[in-house]
């Protein structure tokens, strides 16, 4: 199969128009972190883990509106500090050692959302019942 440059470009077009559409609702992003979700469980071996991925970032935007207030600041911290540290780039392991260089950081997030899963399983029916 041939790359074609124009398609790419319409199909790259398609895709921000969708994705403008879909940022200026906020229950159409939400239905798409709960797609996120349900796609990242298919991924073999840690793919139920990084499900809760969207989640996580969805409990934390809902925490800092104010929408939901009953999880820990320390909980929110620890979800942060993780994707903090997901993002930098002095890490345990170099990211540029391929595989390998990643599971410090699967590692790191992996705890953060392994100490806050109860929180994230409230948010989770919280959320269910708002979009009810």
């Amino acid at each position: 199969m041939e790359f074609n440059l124009n398609q790419a470009q319409d199909l790259l077009n398609r895709g921000i128009a969708e994705a403008q559409d879909v940022i200026s609702n906020p229950s159409r992003v939400d239905e798409l972190l709960v797609q996120l979700e349900e796609k990242l469980k298919t991924v073999p071996v840690i793919g139920e883990k990084l499900a809760d991925l969207p989640l996580m970032i969805a409990m934390i935007k809902a925490w800092i509106k104010k929408e939901y207030t009953v999880v820990s600041p320390k909980v929110i911290a620890c979800l942060v500090g993780a994707i903090i540290y997901l993002l930098k780039k002095n890490d345990l392991i170099s990211d540029r050692i391929p595989v390998i260089g990643m599971a410090d950081d699967i590692g790191v997030l992996g705890l953060a959302l392994k100490l806050s899963e109860p929180e994230l399983k409230a948010f989770a029916e919280w959320r269910a019942q708002q979009q009810a």
